[in-house]
């Protein structure tokens, strides 16, 4: 069976990266994109991430312009906006397709195990998708949910 630590992503820099090495921890994937609406995310994805910082839990984000380029196109400048503006320190991995012929492999499983309302697509930035401990996609979020509003789930997870 197919699971999301099954598959290689790349760091900013463009190295590749096993997603193998979160096995065994519960995963929050988000498309991200700097200049979105929902860009005020990131604050709280970030405490997400520093409440659980002591769990087997990390925030996963993926850069992604393919909703009104909405994201730099170079991935320094991401990265940078991110840690500066909302203090990140999730892994953030280089920009992806999360829609169309070129959607990322990673994103086309996660759309394959929870489909959104009306199609698998993607519909914009800051869609998340909550993944168990096996590497299986257990939720999926819309756009305008509070990434505060997922903690419950989480803490169900991880027993807590």
């Amino acid at each position: 069976m197919t699971t999301a630590y099954d598959f290689t992503v790349h760091s900013p820099k463009g190295e590749p990266v096993s997603l193998s090495q979160y096995e065994g921890k519960v995963l929050l994937i988000v498309n991200t994109a700097s200049h979105c609406g929902f860009a005020s995310q990131f604050d709280d994805l970030q405490q997400l991430q520093k409440n659980y910082k002591d769990q087997p839990f990390s925030v996963l984000g993926f850069p992604c312009g393919q909703f009104k380029h909405q994201e730099f196109d170079d991935m320094d400048q991401t990265i940078e906006f991110c840690q500066m503006n909302y203090n990140v320190t999730f892994p953030m991995f280089y920009k992806i397709d999360v829609n169309g012929p070129d959607t990322h492999p990673l994103y086309q499983f996660l759309k394959s195990q929870k489909k959104g309302l009306l199609s698998d697509n993607i519909k914009w930035n800051f869609t998340k998708f909550l993944v168990d401990q096996q590497g299986q996609v257990i939720k999926r979020y819309a756009p305008a949910t509070n990434p505060l509003d997922i903690e419950k789930d989480i803490q169900r997870l991880l027993d807590l």
